[in-house]
């Protein structure tokens, strides 16, 4: 593995890994950036990534205020920082095709790439349409219009996009309700791949055979030549 670091206009230090492939690819030199679920480390969502795609090059970092990154964390931040993030992977890497794989939260901040950045794909794992309607569902006896200040709007991300886009949702997720990944498929232009895992939690999702089998099949579907 190889450290990467990116700073930031504002000062900051984004710290990352790149894990290489185990062999050379024998097709299109295949980047998968990844960007984790909610107090994630990046090195293990790199390290996890490389366990389900050995053949790919793979990229994730440490969000802002997610040591050793520096920084305070924010929705608006990690946004701002996908595109830097994204064009030190690709520079490093210089990839035939890009892969996004977002997680959770990270499913967010993957899908602001859409219109921001050149993909071959985004893989989108227990996805939202919004942010701050997750957090209306979980809590619909506070104003949450009035005090969420950390929108992210995936659905709005991705309107008019042509990019292909793969979605794996939990059957029993806990965290983010079928509702918001419901209201999501319904808004993306070009879904290509959909997939529910039965029995799956949110947490749970990733240890499944069934999972690991998803998310196989869905870069073959966003990534097709």
């Amino acid at each position: 593995a190889e450290r990467l670091q990116v700073e930031t206009p504002d000062g900051e230090m984004l710290h990352g890994v790149r894990v290489p492939p185990v062999a050379p690819a024998s097709g299109p030199k295949t980047l998968i950036l990844g960007f984790g679920g909610n107090a994630w480390n990046g090195e293990d969502v790199a390290s996890y990534l490389h366990e389900l795609f050995p053949q790919a090059d793979v990229v994730a970092f440490h969000y802002r205020g997610y040591r050793p990154s520096t920084g305070k964390p924010s929705a608006k931040a990690l946004l701002e920082d996908a595109p830097l993030v994204f064009d030190a992977a690709v520079e490093r890497v210089k990839p035939d095709r890009t892969v996004v794989v977002g997680f959770s939260i990270g499913s967010g901040v993957a899908a602001s790439l859409a219109k921001r950045r050149s993909t071959a794909g985004l893989i989108l794992v227990t996805p939202f349409d919004s942010l701050k309607k997750v957090a209306s569902d979980a809590y619909p006896w506070l104003p949450v219009g009035l005090l969420f200040q950390h929108e992210i709007d995936s659905a709005g991300a991705l309107e008019g996009s042509a990019v292909p886009v793969a979605i794996i949702g939990a059957e029993i997720d806990e965290i983010v309700p079928a509702a918001r990944t419901d209201a999501l498929r319904a808004q993306v232009p070009n879904l290509v791949f959909d997939r529910m895992i039965d029995g799956a939690g949110h947490n749970d999702l990733y240890a499944r055979s069934e999972f690991h089998s998803a998310i196989d099949e869905a870069l073959k579907a966003v990534a097709r030549p």
